[in-house]
């Protein structure tokens, strides 16, 4: 903390000089040695990337099954430092048992593609991945608390699911080619996560955790939603995974993640998450008869995020609900320039866009500031 800072709190009578005093105390007691630390870190850098060095140089030369042999020692030394080590870690240092398990989940996710290297095997993506998510998965589900576990898997689960969906008929051929509808199916699944995250909230002492999942979950739902927006508005839906089949299996399953989402979660935040899934999904199936259109598919943009700002107003997010402003007023900026494309080419109607533009601007920044909920989740 900044000495300097503690000093005007105290001048400004916010603390007087006994609690300063106090704070002083504690932090001197807790400094951290940056600069020593610092220099360890740079040393342990400089031999890991040594021994990388010495390993790349020779790679060739050594067998392969050696090399297998020696990642699966490292993944069995490392679960075994976490089984045995790990609980003291946790209370301990919380971030290294955090780490130890993140690098022990990108050591097993490594080995598959080290596997395939060795032995020279051919596959899609999706089938390593799938592997990872049932053997190593569970590990961090059942002891991750940070973003970084939860990132990594539901980036995996995303990952797998649309190599699934589009290497299926590069590797297997089109007459084994699966029905789009169960493509759209696999591609929808990661919505589960929100389901995942919003019931294990309340049961588990890892709600930061659980709360990232939902978060993700909830991400991938609005992003999925945008995209089939903005496609909307550039083409027809024609017969692929952007059918009418296909976006009403989307619709189903956003449905009912949202319904799990609202059965596990009564408060204002947990309406919100649902409602803005359930949106989502509406959306898929409602952009079907309107795709095509540049000013329908703008439209549909902007009623989704109209919908998310309401749904962030009422579940207390503040920084979403900023967001969702900003996004509709970038919509509606573009959508000008689109529906005044005629009208550039004269100095008039720069000035009309321009003037658009600016009134745009303004009704953002006094809409957020006015309506915007206090910061911090509602529970």
């Amino acid at each position: 903390m900044s000495m300097r800072k503690l000093d005007a709190w105290r001048d400004a009578g916010l603390i007087d000089e006994a609690t300063a005093q106090r704070i002083r105390a504690f932090e001197a007691e807790h400094a951290r040695p940056l600069a020593l630390w610092a220099a360890i870190g740079i040393g342990a850098l400089a031999i890991g990337l040594g021994i990388i060095s010495v390993i790349a140089a020779n790679w060739e030369d050594v067998p392969g099954q050696v090399r297998l042999a020696i990642h699966l020692a490292l993944l069995a030394a490392l679960a075994s430092f976490i089984g045995l080590r790990g609980e003291q870690i946790e209370r301990d240092q919380p971030w290294g048992l955090e780490a130890a398990m993140f690098v022990f989940a990108i050591l097993g996710m490594t080995f598959f593609g080290h596997l395939g290297q060795v032995y020279q095997t051919g596959s899609p993506l999706w089938k390593p991945l799938l592997a990872w998510l049932v053997l190593f998965a569970p590990i961090l589900l059942l002891r991750g608390q940070s973003w970084l576990a939860a990132a990594l898997v539901t980036g995996a689960l995303v990952y797998a699911s649309w190599d699934y969906a589009f290497a299926y008929e590069r590797y297997f051929g089109a007459r084994q080619e699966l029905p789009d509808s169960w493509l759209a199916l696999v591609t929808a699944v990661p919505l589960l996560a929100a389901a995942l995250g919003a019931w294990m909230r309340g049961r588990s002492a890892r709600v930061s955790f659980w709360r990232r999942m939902e978060q993700l979950g909830l991400a991938y739902s609005v992003g999925g939603a945008s995209l089939v927006a903005i496609a909307a508005g550039i083409e027809k839906f024609g017969e692929n995974m952007m059918a009418l089949d296909s976006q009403s299996v989307r619709a189903v399953l956003a449905l009912a993640t949202a319904s799990l989402v609202y059965m596990a979660r009564r408060n204002a935040s947990g309406e919100a998450s649902a409602a803005i899934i359930a949106g989502s999904g509406i959306l898929c199936l409602i952009a079907y008869p309107l795709s095509g259109e540049a000013l329908a598919g703008g439209l549909l943009l902007m009623t989704l995020w109209v919908g998310i700002a309401a749904a962030a107003l009422h579940g207390g997010w503040r920084g979403v609900f900023q967001m969702a402003v900003a996004v509709v007023a970038l919509r509606l900026i573009v959508l000008s320039f689109e529906l005044a494309s005629d009208l550039l080419t004269s100095g008039f109607g720069l000035i009309v866009a321009g003037l658009m533009i600016l009134a745009i601007a303004w009704g953002a920044l006094r809409i957020s500031r006015q309506f915007a909920p206090k910061s911090g989740e509602a529970r």
